[in-house]
């Protein structure tokens, strides 16, 4: 199903790994953790290349006025989307084989409660939080607007466009490759992995 909401050129099917790693977002539709409408994800190369993906989710539940006026996705935006059993499906064996980004702890508890919610298992890849990174890389923004995207947005001049899962994504990515320029170190435990997990079962 094409995105309504893909206003940003974001891929609409899958692309070919192996990938470094994987940054993901998640929207959801309400104050429950478990209630994802969107996920977008960042596919990094070992080249630092990057491609954006983003799907949107029936939440199966009412949606908060909150959280539509935050990111624009509604019951209406979803009434033709897949249910989260489907699309998780789908997303299982890559994102199950690479290591993941996400900037918080905000995204695997989401998945966490959709998977307890619909029985499904949840992923063993290892996450990185880019908050983390970002501490260590620019320090001095702790008590000068902090850490969040949007403030690491205006001081690394961050080109996203906030609360869209799959620029935030994106921003996420961005945000672990420019810590790695500012420290010159690479992230070790981000790297392409040729040996691919276990399919869903």
């Amino acid at each position: 199903m094409t995105d309504p909401t893909n206003r940003f050129g974001h891929l609409q099917t899958l692309p070919d790994g192996p990938f470094r790693f994987i940054a993901l977002d998640v929207e959801t539709a309400s104050r429950s953790a478990s209630s994802i409408c969107q996920i977008g994800l960042c596919f990094v190369t070992d080249t630092g290349s990057m491609q954006t993906y983003s799907v949107l989710i029936d939440p199966e539940e009412a949606f908060a006025p909150f959280n539509s006026e935050l990111h624009g996705i509604s019951a209406g935006t979803v009434r033709d989307a897949a249910t989260f059993p489907t699309v998780y499906v789908a997303l299982f064996d890559l994102l199950n084989s690479h290591s993941l980004v996400q900037h918080s702890t905000f995204d695997e508890k989401a998945l966490t409660a959709a998977c307890a919610r619909y029985d499904l298992p949840m992923l063993s890849s290892h996450w990185t939080n880019s908050v983390k990174v970002a501490r260590q890389a620019w320090p001095a923004l702790k008590g000068a607007g902090g850490h969040g995207l949007a403030n690491l947005k205006k001081h690394l001049d961050l080109s996203f466009h906030h609360h869209d899962a799959g620029e935030d994504a994106r921003a996420a990515a961005c945000v672990i490759l420019k810590a790695e320029e500012t420290t010159g170190e690479r992230l070790s435990h981000l790297k392409t992995k040729r040996q691919l997990n276990l399919p869903f079962t």
